[in-house]
């Protein structure tokens, strides 16, 4: 049982975080050594892997001489997995969120600058239905900072391109409504009138985006998409769809937004969860500062 529900959460960082092949590795290898440790202890259900399980499984590794930061480390992983099976309501309570971390540094979410999210843009083909749908997904995705499971469930009713919000259900069927800016709206309005119709050919959906018969596009399928616009643009490094919403997060707080807005745009519960945003904005200014003041 537990060792299904672990396949299916790191399937879920694939997918949804769209992570590189290093850090699934990681996490694999930390919750496989969990998973040793809770069958050691004849721990077979999630459900028996309480706080105190997870402590004693903190003391053994440290006792097997794992530092503070690997030990660290290894507590942001389970963190992520029972975060993923509270979402799923595989389990009703999430008992590492009473064990603190450390008081160390964890490295920060890597954004796109301006420029670079102007050369992703630029990427698809919009004279082509595909291409259309493709900018009007990326420009959609980057102005209200959705996830990307957030992306492909949009409904042709859940966007308003008059008022410039588009409508969606979150984590928790949280419902939230988020402004949009010009650039989305412009080429959901150009993907709309001149080519879902040819995408749809004679299906009908409720979906905005559709892919085969009218279905909505799988998470697996976008991520494919997004790496061939990246290579398309020269791109090295590596980016997920979340590295769109960290870099919404990011720009709008390097512009003065306030870091409230910022927290109900994400729809994240937790102001804690948002602030992450205002060191890699601080980040920025600093550099900004050395760069351009005569004392930097």
């Amino acid at each position: 049982m537990i060792p299904i529900l672990i396949d299916q959460y790191i399937n879920f960082l694939l997918v949804e975080k769209g992570l590189s092949a290093s850090t699934i590795a990681s996490y694999s290898s930390d919750l496989l050594r969990f998973c040793d440790f809770l069958s050691s202890k004849k721990i077979k259900k999630i459900e028996q892997a309480d706080t105190i399980a997870i402590l004693k499984y903190i003391i053994d590794l440290r006792d097997q001489g794992l530092d503070i930061r690997s030990r660290a480390r290894h507590l942001v992983t389970l963190r992520g997995f029972y975060r993923f099976l509270t979402a799923e309501k595989i389990i009703a309570k999430d008992p590492v969120r009473l064990i603190d971390l450390p008081k160390f540094g964890f490295k920060l979410p890597h954004v796109l600058s301006v420029k670079e999210i102007s050369l992703l843009m630029e990427a698809p083909d919009i004279t082509t239905p595909r291409g259309a749908r493709d900018r009007a997904m990326l420009e959609l995705l980057y102005a209200a900072g959705l996830r990307v499971s957030e992306l492909l469930h949009v409904k042709i009713r859940d966007l308003n391109l008059e008022s410039g919000f588009v409508r969606v259900m979150g984590k928790g069927s949280k419902e939230r409504i988020i402004p949009i800016g010009g650039h989305a709206i412009a080429q959901a309005n150009n993907y709309l009138e001149h080519f879902r119709g040819k995408l749809l050919k004679q299906h009908a959906s409720v979906y905005l985006f559709v892919a085969r018969a009218g279905k909505p596009m799988t998470r697996q399928g976008f991520w494919k998409l997004l790496k061939q616009y990246a290579k398309r643009s020269g791109f090295e490094k590596e980016i997920s769809p979340h590295t769109f919403r960290h870099s919404f997060a990011t720009h709008l707080l390097e512009g003065g937004a306030d870091l409230r807005a910022v927290q109900m745009m994400l729809g994240h519960s937790d102001i804690s969860t948002t602030q992450i945003y205002t060191h890699v904005a601080r980040d920025h200014m600093k550099q900004m500062h050395e760069k351009y003041h005569p004392r930097g």
